[in-house]
């Protein structure tokens, strides 16, 4: 910038000794030169090698442009300022807006916008079905009815259990029954869904629950067969024996 002025001021030295010593009314009036020294300081553009200084910085900007070209391609309208909070949140570790669980909600309801409905639908159910005093609610959201109360021993985490059970979805449509196969079934009772591992633990031998498993504590938000995603699964179910893990 330095070079620029010295030379601009070196011209007008120069046009100023040569109209001293010519005629003055020949003498020439120099305005181009006084533009020539305000384009040489005008401030060179920003190029990438200015702004991506370090490698973390090209990575960081790379990965922007995947993540937003690959919304777009989706036909997905980004607010960019949301996008920027959520990865400064995440980065300087303050909570989030949405937990994981509310995110990814988020986007399945995006893919497929029955499952909203379905988790907007069963919500509202828990809230008013919890308020009946035949309904209990566990801390996990799990809800249930004493239909009958039996006497004998309560499973544990890893026992294995035998019951008949029908399930149904919020509708009355059946989508399981041991009953109609006519065969109880046994299991145990770490490999099935949440609602079921915490709910027959509450049982003793004997007992007829009805459980209202939330889809957290049920099959998620994926479709599983008969059973939509999202969907509350009312359960009646009948313990009839517990053999213990060994």
């Amino acid at each position: 910038m330095k070079k620029y002025i010295v030379a601009a001021f070196c011209s007008s030295m120069v046009v100023i000794s040569y109209a001293q010593k010519a005629p003055v009314k020949t003498a020439p009036k120099t305005p181009a030169k006084t533009t020539t020294a305000k384009t040489s300081t005008t401030a060179k553009p920003a190029t990438s090698t200015t702004i991506l200084k370090t490698k973390d910085d090209s990575l960081s900007y790379a990965i922007g442009l995947s993540v937003a070209n690959f919304y777009k391609q989706q036909g997905i309208k980004l607010n960019t300022a949301m996008v920027t909070r959520a990865l400064n949140d995440i980065v300087t570790q303050k909570k989030p807006l949405l937990t994981d669980d509310q995110a990814n909600l988020v986007f399945m309801c995006h893919s497929n916008p029955q499952i909203c409905t379905n988790v907007t639908e069963g919500e509202s159910f828990l809230v008013k079905n919890k308020k009946s005093t035949n309904v209990k609610t566990t801390a996990s959201g799990l809800q249930y009815e004493v239909v009958t109360q039996g006497t004998g021993m309560k499973p544990g985490p890893v026992d294995t259990v035998t019951v008949n059970y029908k399930g149904t979805l919020l509708n009355g449509e059946e989508f399981d029954n041991s009953y109609k196969r006519g065969q109880p079934i046994s299991f145990p009772l770490n490999g099935v869904i949440r609602g079921w591992t915490e709910g027959l633990q509450l049982m003793p031998v004997g007992s007829k629950y009805k459980f209202y498993i939330p889809y957290q504590l049920g099959y998620g938000l994926n479709d599983m067969q008969a059973i939509p995603g999202g969907s509350v699964l009312v359960f009646e179910v009948e313990l009839l024996d517990v053999k213990k893990a060994q």
